[in-house]
C-alpha cells in the first residue's frame, strides 16, 4: 500500500512538473520599447530554452546605434499557480552594430556581451506575449562601458 501511494504522488509531482514546464507559445513576433526600441523574434529551442533575436535603434543628440542583438534564454515557473503563463527568465548573448558619432560624422563597430533577466508572461485567452527585462550589457567597442539601461517591454503576438 505505501508503495502504491508513494508511486502516485511522485507520478504527480512529475506530471504537475512537466505540465509546468513546458513553453507557452513556440514563436513570438513583436517590438521591444526602452532606452532603445525595436523589433523582437523570440522561439523556442526546448521547452524551456529559447533565443530572442532583438533589432534596435538607439538615438541621441550625439550618436545613434543600431544593433542586432542574439540571446540565449532559460525559462523557469515562479512557483505559484495563481497567476497561469508567467514565467522568469535569465541568459546571455552578444550585440553588434553601427555607432554613429553625430559630432565627429564617423562610424564605428558597436560590440557588447549582454545578459538579461526578465519575466514572461502568455496569455491563456489570446495569441499575446509580454516580456518585462532587464538587459545589461558590457560594451566591448567603440569604448569599453557598462550599460545599465537596458530595462525593455516587449509586446509580441505568438505562433
Amino acid at each position: 500500500m505505501k508503495k502504491c501511494i508513494l508511486f502516485f504522488f511522485f507520478t504527480g509531482i512529475l506530471l504537475l512538473t512537466a505540465k509546468s514546464s513546458k513553453a507557452q507559445y513556440q514563436n513570438a513576433l513583436g517590438v521591444r520599447l526602452g532606452d532603445a526600441s525595436g523589433v523582437t523574434f523570440k522561439t523556442f529551442l526546448d521547452s524551456d530554452k529559447a533565443l530572442d533575436i532583438i533589432l534596435d535603434l538607439k538615438s541621441r543628440n550625439k550618436y545613434s546605434l543600431i544593433r542586432l542583438t542574439g540571446l540565449y534564454e532559460k525559462h523557469l515557473p515562479l512557483g505559484f499557480d495563481e497567476v497561469p503563463g508567467i514565467r522568469w527568465y535569465y541568459g546571455g548573448g552578444g550585440s553588434i552594430g553601427n555607432y554613429r558619432n553625430k559630432i565627429k560624422d564617423e562610424n564605428q563597430l558597436y560590440l557588447s556581451a549582454d545578459g538579461v533577466i526578465g519575466l514572461d508572461y502568455k496569455f491563456d485567452t489570446a495569441p499575446i506575449n509580454l516580456s518585462l527585462d532587464w538587459k545589461p550589457s558590457l560594451e566591448l567597442s567603440p569604448s569599453p562601458d557598462f550599460n545599465g539601461n537596458g530595462l525593455g517591454l516587449s509586446v509580441r503576438i505568438t505562433f
